[in-house]
């Protein structure tokens, strides 16, 4: 026998403490391409497509439009869980965060505070693996000069700056030891390692010899974690696929070399993706984290950045055609935003601009991809029976108008109702 049907006032009120059994009526469902009107039922945290013979209570959608949770695949800010981070991803639909480069206590201290059903679920890699004096140096320098890390919080912390096979073996274990959920290792113009990496003027804008990188793969697999690498070139793009990773962070020409926009003016086919590396990205299923929208916003604040209008309609062509190309093969792309103070809201916004893909095709890439990159084993990213019972109710189409994908009504994780 049915129980009440909730209200959205009663819904909206507060988390409901544990999953219960739910019949979910009139709600229009994403099935990766549109929505279909269909019933659900919830039980034990998971959907059923069959009847459930009783329930606790029936939620009535009231023709509502149904998403699953929304990723980020690429931000450094949920680190230590603080509340008011915590609360903007959840009122986001964000219910899925992927953290490179942490300290290596991060996984520890979020025990309570993330990973539950009520708050965000998150993965950490601990510290990347870069080379002596390669990014992030520099980020970490900046952080302990503000007072931000402590001293030593760089080189076995935050980083481990390796200088060669020997120097790696020596710290994989202890690496491993500290319980990463996944391995981040950093590739910077990579082709140009030799010309950078001993001198003082390209500190922070080198990262780990790619000699290495087949290593550090290696070994990392046979420990049953999986390899992110952090790119900045086409050539660091190849050198990453070469090495057997298993996602790559960042689109080639995210940002410009030394971080100056204006040296987005010259040549830039050093960003470009080849076809044979989009092909095979594609064949074997590296997943590609976009970090794009920073960039797409700032092309478009004008020629004050110094760059004119053709240098601009460039990089954005090259942004287009590198992600057309990547769109064409089959590649696996989720959404990152890399964005601290913020989250992949703006990410998807900014992709939508360029034009590549069809908002059916963003929703998809956000809410089912970069779920299950983050999670590749569970069963996230999905509103089938067997799939976890967490899901978005959109008040309108966002097929209609995309900035729907923010009007969220109700959401619940696990089968438990969020405020």
């Amino acid at each position: 026998m049915y129980g009440a049907v909730l209200a959205l006032s009663l819904m909206l009120a507060a988390p409901v403490a544990e999953a219960q059994r739910y019949a979910i009526v009139n709600g229009r469902w994403f099935d990766g391409r549109r929505f279909v009107a269909r019933t659900m039922y919830v039980e034990r945290g998971a959907f059923v497509d069959r009847r459930l013979a009783e329930v606790d209570s029936v939620i009535d959608l009231g023709g509502r439009f149904v998403v699953p949770p929304f990723g980020e695949a690429h931000n450094h800010n949920i680190e230590g869980a603080r509340p008011a981070t915590v609360k903007a991803y959840l009122d986001a639909g964000i219910f899925y965060v992927k953290d490179p480069c942490s300290f290596p206590e991060a996984k520890r201290d979020a025990v309570g505070a993330l990973n539950v059903p009520t708050s965000v679920d998150a993965v950490f890699a601990g510290g990347c693996i870069t080379g002596p004096a390669g990014h992030p140096i520099g980020l970490a320098r900046r952080n302990i000069a503000r007072g931000v890390f402590k001293e030593g919080d760089g080189d076995g912390r935050f980083l481990h700056a390796v200088r060669d096979s020997a120097d790696f073996e020596r710290r994989w274990p202890a690496i491993v030891r500290a319980g990463p959920d996944f391995i981040k290792t950093i590739l910077v113009y990579s082709e140009e390692y030799t010309q950078r990496h001993d001198d003082p003027r390209y500190v922070n804008w080198h990262g780990l010899d790619p000699a290495l990188l087949p290593l550090v793969v290696r070994r990392a697999h046979a420990a049953g974690l999986r390899v992110s690498s952090h790119v900045e070139s086409a050539a660091d793009f190849h050198v990453a696929l070469e090495a057997g990773v298993d996602e790559i962070n960042h689109l080639p020409g995210f940002r410009p070399d030394h971080d100056s926009i204006a040296g987005f003016g010259g040549d830039l086919t050093r960003y470009r993706i080849s076809p044979a590396d989009a092909r095979r990205a594609a064949r074997d299923r590296v997943v590609l984290v976009t970090t794009l929208g920073a960039t797409i916003d700032l092309l478009a604040l004008g020629d004050s950045l110094g760059l004119d209008a053709a240098a601009r309609a460039r990089v954005r062509d090259l942004h287009v055609a590198n992600l057309r190309l990547l769109r064409a093969s089959g590649a696996v792309v989720a959404l990152g935003s890399d964005n601290f103070r913020a989250n992949t809201v703006s990410e998807a916004i900014a992709l939508r601009t360029l034009g590549v893909f069809t908002d059916a095709e963003l929703i998809a890439m956000w809410s089912m991809t970069t779920p299950r990159a983050i999670f590749p084993g569970r069963r996230v990213g999905c509103l089938d029976a067997g799939c976890e019972a967490s899901f978005l109710a959109l008040h309108d189409d966002p097929l209609t108008e995309f900035a729907n994908v923010q009007r969220i009504d109700i959401r619940m994780k696990q089968g438990v109702l969020l405020r």
